[in-house]
């Protein structure tokens, strides 16, 4: 199924997304961090072909959005409220919003800063309080070749532009990932380390919409506690687990069948009015 690309302006920045098939049960995908969009296409098509609208959004410093080079410009409630904003531009009511990672946690924000627009939570490999020791080893290299290693990894980037996309997803998201130019990511990363990684637990037990939770096993930076810990904090939530890190993109038929399900079942709730969180706590 063909994709519609756009974008729109939030806070200065332009923010690109697809749009895949149309009607009212949207359904709206954020990426992994320094990730794009394009992760979530084959999912996106197969959401879309059971009638669903799915909007697949670059976030501020991802993909083909714009990449400031300032870090007080990233945080992962401004996400959350990237998030708001489009289902704004978009003029949706309501959305079933998740994402992998740093898109599981912005839809948490979204959530936690207006929970009404929310009609269901798809949260993999959510980054939580078991996290971050795992991400602090992880990525403050990262953080130091990005930062210190710019004459290395800016030439890396360059080359990684000139290869052709093609083949196998996951290999295409690897070198989208490299092919970014290290300022902004390193920005990125310097925001998010010195801000919150997710709403706290007292604003997510408060989160009321129905929630799937993907958990990883053999992940540090994504442990599989933090999902389980998750379920247990939500009201509505439940839980399942993946083979692997990168189930969902090398033999995605198990995982999406189940968030297909999930999806069909948030939009045949009778559609309630939910309080918002109490996102100023």
């Amino acid at each position: 199924m063909a994709s519609r690309t756009d974008s729109f302006v939030h806070g200065g920045h332009r923010l690109v997304y697809d749009e895949y098939g149309a009607g009212p049960r949207a359904v709206l995908l954020m990426p992994g961090l320094l990730f794009s969009r394009k992760m979530h296409r084959p999912l996106a098509t197969a959401l879309a072909e059971r009638g669903h609208r799915v909007i697949c959004l670059d976030l501020l410093g991802h993909g083909d959005s714009d990449r400031p080079k300032e870090m007080w410009e990233y945080s992962m409630p401004a996400f959350g409220a990237e998030a708001i904003a489009l289902l704004d531009h978009l003029e949706i009511e309501r959305a079933v919003l998740g994402g992998p990672s740093l898109g599981a946690n912005s839809a948490l924000e979204a959530a936690a800063l207006d929970q009404s627009r929310v009609q269901g939570l798809l949260i993999a490999m959510p980054v939580l309080d078991n996290a971050l020791l795992g991400c602090a080893i992880g990525f403050t290299p990262l953080l130091v070749s990005l930062t210190f290693g710019a004459p290395v990894t800016r030439p890396l980037s360059r080359a990684a532009r000139l290869v052709p996309r093609w083949g196998p997803l996951l290999g295409t998201m690897a070198l989208d990932w490299v092919s970014q130019d290290p300022k902004p990511s390193a920005s990125l990363l310097q925001g998010l380390f010195f801000g919150r990684v997710a709403p706290p637990t007292e604003i997510r037990r408060t989160l009321e919409a129905e929630t799937l939770v993907i958990g990883h096993p053999r992940d540090p930076i994504h442990p599989f506690s933090d999902a389980d810990m998750l379920v247990h904090e939500l009201p509505n939530a439940h839980l399942i687990e993946a083979d692997s890190i990168v189930e969902m993109w090398t033999r995605p038929d198990r995982l999406t069948a189940e968030i297909e399900r999930f999806v069909d079942r948030c939009w045949r709730r009778r559609r309630g009015r939910v309080a918002p969180a109490a996102a100023a706590h």
